[in-house]
């Protein structure tokens, strides 16, 4: 019997894999479901064709509002994500800035006072 293999996984250190993002704005569906949280998944390389990835890094908002449909959860259409406040989309677009760097721990300081 042969053992398939199987690709290893890569797991960045210090970068999320998905991020919640608490809506200022609700969105309000009209079947009376009201949205007031997404979360926000790494998005993979399938999901950013088409897209220019120095322009979700830098907060392009047309680049933001395609981004969001295809990686928020509960799902929102492209219409919803282009209505969402501004100040919303701007945390979606920090949340998002966030899966394309990594985390570094924070240099060490001198604790060292002078009397």
């Amino acid at each position: 019997m042969t053992k398939t293999p199987t690709a290893p996984t890569l797991t960045l250190p210090g970068v999320a894999k998905a991020v919640t993002v608490k809506l200022s704005e609700p969105i309000k569906r009209d079947n009376g479901v009201t949205i007031d949280t997404l979360t926000l998944r790494r998005p993979n390389a399938g999901e950013l064709r088409g897209l220019n990835v120095n322009g979700l890094v830098n907060g392009d908002i047309e680049s933001l509002i395609a981004l969001t449909p295809r990686i928020a959860m509960p799902t929102v259409g492209p219409h919803e994500a282009a209505a969402l406040d501004i100040l919303d989309i701007g945390e979606i677009g920090g949340a998002i800035y966030g899966f394309f760097t990594k985390k570094t721990a924070a240099p060490e300081t001198d604790q060292t006072t002078e009397a």
